[in-house]
C-alpha cells in the first residue's frame, strides 16, 4: 500500500452542506433560514446571551463575594513534601521545586505552608512562609529564607 493509494472509511466522510444553490439541492431560497427576521439575515448574528431584550440571564443572577485584583497567588508546597523529596542539607530554592515537579508554575511567588513533620536540615529560600513552618524549619536547624 502506498500513500496515494490511502482513501478514508466508507461513511467516515461526509459532504458540506452547500446552502442556496438553487431548487434541486432543497437548500434553495431561503436556505432553511425561514422567512425574515434576524436571523435570517446575513452579516454577524446576535452577541452571545443575548435573549430579545428580556434581561439575560448573567445579568439576573445575584453576584457575591470580593474579588481582590490586585491579591498576589502563591504556589504552594507543605513541609512533608519537602521532607519526602529533597536529602538531608539540600539548599531548596524555586528552581529545585520546578525541577522535582512540587510546583509546576511559580505564579506571585512559592510559599511554604506547615503541614506535616520535618526531621531533615533543609535551606529554603523562596518568597514566603507561614509562620509555623518558618518555626517548623528552623526548629530542626535549618534556614528559612525570604528571597
Amino acid at each position: 500500500m502506498k500513500l496515494h493509494e490511502l482513501s478514508p472509511a466508507t461513511g467516515s466522510r461526509k459532504s458540506v452542506k452547500r446552502v442556496g444553490r438553487g431548487s434541486g439541492s432543497g437548500w434553495g431560497k431561503t436556505a432553511g433560514k425561514g422567512h425574515k427576521g434576524q436571523k435570517s439575515r446575513s452579516g454577524k448574528g446576535m452577541r452571545p446571551g443575548f435573549e430579545g431584550g428580556q434581561m439575560p440571564l448573567q445579568r439576573r443572577l445575584p453576584k457575591r463575594g470580593f474579588v481582590n485584583i490586585f491579591g498576589k497567588e502563591f504556589a504552594v508546597v507543605n513541609i512533608s513534601a519537602l521532607e519526602k523529596t529533597f536529602e538531608d542539607g539540600a539548599i531548596i530554592d524555586t528552581d529545585a521545586l520546578l525541577s522535582s515537579g512540587l510546583i509546576k508554575k511559580t505564579l506571585d511567588g512559592v510559599k511554604v505552608l506547615a503541614n506535616g513533620e520535618l526531621t531533615k536540615k533543609f535551606t529554603v529560600r523562596v518568597n514566603a512562609y507561614s509562620e509555623t513552618a518558618k518555626n517548623k524549619i528552623e526548629a530542626v536547624g535549618g534556614k528559612a529564607e525570604v528571597v
